[in-house]
């Protein structure tokens, strides 16, 4: 069973923010390549800066709590799922409270 828990908390987080997109029409996934180019450039930094310390030595992840699914470079699947996930409930976390307080416009739509 521990063998998914870092899994576990990305559905976690999952659970605590993707309801947003469904109940309050938030509209992140329909915006595929406004949140791809929010996304990706900071999860490419920080898979490219995991791959240099899992490589040096620094850094590694326990084989007790992942699936054992790699991709290369041996980064194991959940940690490309957690820069993937965390900021997109972060947006959407976001764009919920914006959706709320009405007119609250932020970054390029001013």
């Amino acid at each position: 069973m521990l063998k998914f828990g870092y899994m576990a908390m990305l559905l976690f987080t999952v659970a605590g923010s993707f309801w947003l997109e469904i109940i309050l029409k938030v509209g992140v996934l329909r915006r595929v390549k406004r949140t791809i180019f929010t996304i990706a450039p900071m999860a490419i930094i920080f898979l490219l800066w995991d791959l240099y310390a899992i490589h040096a030595g620094h850094w590694f992840f326990d084989s007790k709590q992942i699936l054992g699914i790699f991709i290369p470079g041996r980064i194991p699947l959940e940690e490309v799922l957690f820069f993937v996930i965390v900021p997109l409930a972060a947006i959407m976390t976001i764009e919920a409270v914006r959706s709320v307080k009405k007119n609250w416009l932020v970054g390029d739509e001013r």
